[in-house]
């Protein structure tokens, strides 16, 4: 009895004074009523109610059923405000991040690099060491286009395409912008420096100044902020292919190359069709300069005529095969004509088409590129194929010159009898433009 008494007076103070904190609780209580028809809280309680549960002086009863749903209820819709404001917040966070970091390029930059570790990997490619390469670019992408926009939040507040960004619409601080900037910059580099290379990290962290520091100011001041931007879209895939290679090598600067180039068209297109909106921001474009669009369409149309010889490039390099330099032609072609067409008719139509042919050029060469790429064994298989097939006169000249050693020596070469692919050689005298396996004497 004693138990019960107060169990009751306990369960009926917490149902008073959480009816009293918060009548919210009894808005909710019809919804709970369907999942507990015997529960009858969404309705008031009566005055004697009221003046039973207010007095535990007396011996009562056990608690009924409908007082321990009622309990339970209460406490479970506080646990539940306090959940659901925990995911409110962080979905609110997340979307500021996400914006912040400009996801969607970001991931871009990530396919270059991680094109550009493929590219530089050789043989095989380091399934580990390409995610660490893409997380750490990931990270110092988001840190670069966070500072952008801490740097450029008046701008932004004027533009309408970015007027709605977290930082000009106040959804976040400037210094919540500037912690997360400074975390994930810093944590994307130690993370290149530690499971790639410090070339790469070192690489990471360049192309992260030149963009906030360099590119961004560089937006309000003149227009060669297009071609630095260039620049700083050209340094991913060569950020790849060192995380890779350990180095920078000549093979390792088509697909740069290729990232340089097609930024000029791509952004010449954009700052075309938004010059209104760039005007109004205070940047200083290439195409506010240029009233009727010509040099613009020019410009644009120059850089992609620079395209065309990268096929063959990557080809006779040993990069890519045949058919790469075929694909790329076509494709090539494509959006230089695109240009071509913006450069007759300078009208929002044609620079709008031109925009959008060079969003579809960039995954198609890069897939290409990988999908056509040449490994190290095949680039000596190649190699070793044209040198036998240049020597393949040689025995006949040989044998009329009586020089039996040097026949025998030659068909060791061809044979290959140790089973390995002629891939390292020396001169043997005396015809030192013959080359030869370096094992020969071994």
């Amino acid at each position: 009895m004693w138990r019960n008494s107060v169990t009751l007076s306990f369960s009926s103070k917490l149902l008073a004074s959480s009816s009293s904190a918060n009548f919210n609780y009894f808005r909710g209580a019809s919804a709970f009523s369907i999942f507990a028809p015997n529960a009858v809280v969404d309705h008031p309680i009566s005055p004697s109610h009221q003046r039973f549960y207010s007095s535990s002086a007396a011996p009562s009863p056990s608690p009924s059923s409908d007082s321990v749903i009622k309990l339970g209820f209460l406490a479970n819709k506080t646990d539940g405000f306090k959940a659901n404001d925990a995911i409110q917040i962080a979905r609110h966070y997340g979307r500021c991040y996400w914006e912040l970091s400009k996801a969607r390029l970001s991931m871009l930059v990530v396919a270059t690099s991680g094109t550009g570790y493929v590219l530089g990997s050789g043989n095989a490619v380091d399934l580990a060491g390409l995610c660490y390469a893409c997380a750490g670019t990931m990270m110092v992408a988001a840190s670069a286009n966070s500072l952008n926009q801490v740097f450029e939040i008046n701008n932004d507040a004027k533009m309408k395409r970015t007027r709605l960004r977290p930082l000009p619409s106040g959804r976040i601080g400037t210094p919540h912008a500037v912690t997360w900037a400074a975390s994930v910059g810093i944590a994307g580099t130690a993370l290149l420096a530690c499971k790639a290379n410090m070339l790469a990290a070192s690489l990471a962290a360049s192309n992260l100044v030149l963009y906030a520091f360099v590119y961004t100011p560089l937006k309000q001041i003149h227009p060669v902020n297009t071609w630095v931007g260039a620049i700083v879209g050209a340094i991913p895939p060569l950020l790849g292919w060192a995380a890779a290679s350990g180095q920078i090598s000549l093979n390792g600067l088509i697909l740069p190359a290729a990232l340089y180039f097609w930024q000029i068209p791509h952004f010449m297109a954009l700052a075309y069709l938004c010059r209104d909106d760039y005007a109004a921001g205070g940047y200083k474009m290439f195409s506010l300069t240029d009233a009727s669009g010509r040099r613009t369409a020019a410009v644009a149309f120059r850089n992609c005529l620079y395209l065309v010889p990268l096929g063959f490039i990557a080809y006779d390099w040993g990069v890519a095969s045949g058919w790469f330099c075929l694909e790329s032609s076509l494709i090539t072609l494509a959006i230089s004509a695109a240009a071509f067409s913006f450069y007759r008719d300078r009208t929002t139509q044609k620079a709008r088409r031109m925009f959008y042919a060079s969003l579809l050029y960039l995954p198609v060469f890069m897939s290409g590129l990988l999908f056509h790429r040449l490994s190290d064994e095949q680039q000596c298989l190649a190699e070793n194929a044209d040198r036998i097939a240049e020597l393949s006169s040689f025995p006949e000249d040989a044998t009329e010159s009586g020089n039996d050693d040097m026949k025998r020596k030659f068909r060791y070469v061809t044979s290959s009898p140790l089973g390995r692919p002629p891939v390292a050689y020396a001169s043997i005298a005396p015809f030192p433009f013959l080359p030869v396996p370096s094992y020969v004497d071994q």
